[in-house]
């Protein structure tokens, strides 16, 4: 599983003009699944969103997590992610997991985010999203669990 977080001040996703899902201080994490990717993979990516530790603290440093800032989280389903880029000039998508296995892998990470975080939005699976976000620092980190 492959995830590009970023630290956002604001961000929202849209699919056909409506607001589907969206968050103010927070993170935005674009969700790759791969074919190997299962329950553990998704354990060891939610502990990894909800404690990565990429807020300021009183002096500065990014020593604090989403769970410590209280922060919004927005999952948004990105399979591109999980593009095989090494050759050639067109990305190659066998890589990436199937549609049903990448739907039921990201609804249940979903799912377990809000079981453990206050304030979690998504975006909607296979749909044309357009994401609008504004990147604080700019922060942007790519997890591979």
């Amino acid at each position: 599983m492959k995830l590009l977080i970023q630290r956002v001040s604001a961000a929202r996703v849209e699919v056909e003009g409506e607001v589907v899902g969206g968050i103010d201080q927070g993170l935005l994490a674009l969700v790759g699944v791969e074919p190997q990717d299962d329950q553990a993979s998704l354990t060891r990516a939610l502990h990894k969103l909800l404690n990565y530790r990429v807020f300021s603290d009183e002096a500065g440093k990014m020593n604090r997590s989403l769970t410590d800032v209280q922060g919004g989280l927005l999952l948004v389903s990105q399979f591109t992610l999980a593009a095989d880029t090494k050759s050639g000039m067109r990305p190659s998508f066998s890589s990436a997991a199937p549609p049903a296995q990448g739907e039921a892998l990201f609804d249940a990470l979903v799912e377990a985010a809000r079981a453990r975080h206050p304030q979690v939005a998504t975006g909607r699976f296979g749909a044309n999203m357009q994401v609008h976000l504004v990147n604080d620092g700019p922060v942007t980190f790519l997890l591979e669990v």
